[in-house]
């Protein structure tokens, strides 16, 4: 029997350094501005600014602290400005980069089936990672001209050597962690894709198997002691995958904390105006 890895690897975290840089830049103006008002102020305008601080605090918290992706032994999460969304890795098809990172969930069906035979099929975008299609695109665009120029080169005997390939715009740190990211997340789904087939392919299998020996006769009794063979359907594959979580459909769920950190202030700034 396949064993399964245990749960012991820690929760990886993936979010932008530029976001949480922007947040607590923008945390430590308003602790001062704050502390500025407390001091100084003295007239309703003073209230009003302080209440203008606090929801743009809201909105910096909202938009800049807690986009992120979470992944664990189980599945990955997405957390945006004011959603959450959760699937197993079995249901994580494709991770794929176009301006955000794309998580392709599909999700319903058997464990061991194929992405498109999935009953239900959803792309959620991550605002933790962001990535520049643009200049990828003028990148690749100059990588065409370059090749280009050099076949061309060759063919009249002059210019870029046989073999040598045009320079590459350089890609920068953001840009190179983003790939990575997509990287290990496809790395984890395409594993736990491997297993949900194996799982899949012993359960047939053994339902497949022709029973050893000759068969008894109708209406004989068992022998003392045979133990009755496990029946397809309650063979470990598929219940080892439900088990370790892998087959958890996507579930998606607004933030109350995200709520409340916009909500809240904006009350409190509608009432300090029509006070």
């Amino acid at each position: 029997m396949r064993r399964y890895p245990e749960r012991v690897e820690k929760p990886q975290i993936f979010r932008s350094p530029t976001a949480v840089v922007v947040w607590v830049v923008w945390l430590l103006f308003a602790v001062g501005n704050w502390i500025d008002l407390a001091v100084q102020g003295r007239d309703h305008v003073s209230v009003v600014a302080a209440a203008v601080l606090l929801l743009a605090t809201g909105a910096a918290y909202v938009t800049a602290q807690r986009p992120r992706i979470i992944a664990d032994d189980t599945g990955v999460t997405i957390r945006n400005p004011l959603r959450d969304h959760r699937i197993g890795w079995a249901g994580v098809a494709q991770v794929d980069l176009v301006d955000l990172l794309r998580v392709h969930c599909a999700w319903g069906g058997p464990p061991g089936a194929v992405p498109a035979d999935r009953e239900h099929h959803k792309i959620i975008s991550s605002w933790a990672v962001h990535y520049s299609r643009r200049r990828q695109m003028a990148a690749e665009a100059k990588a065409r001209r370059g090749a280009r120029r050099s076949a061309s080169a060759f063919q009249v005997g002059f210019g870029r050597s046989y073999g040598a390939e045009p320079a590459s715009e350089p890609v920068s740190a953001a840009e190179a962690e983003a790939e990575k990211i997509v990287k290990l997340l496809e790395a984890r789904a395409t594993a736990v894709r491997a297993e949900a087939v194996w799982a899949d392919s012993t359960v047939e299998i053994a339902g497949a198997a022709p029973a050893t020996g000759a068969a008894p006769a109708t209406g004989a009794a068992p022998a003392t002691g045979a133990a009755p063979e496990p029946a397809p359907e309650t063979a470990p594959g598929n219940t080892a995958l439900a088990t370790a979580g892998w087959t958890e459909p996507l579930t998606s769920t607004w933030s109350r904390r995200a709520l409340a950190a916009l909500l809240i202030p904006a009350l409190i700034l509608l009432i300090v105006i029509l006070v």
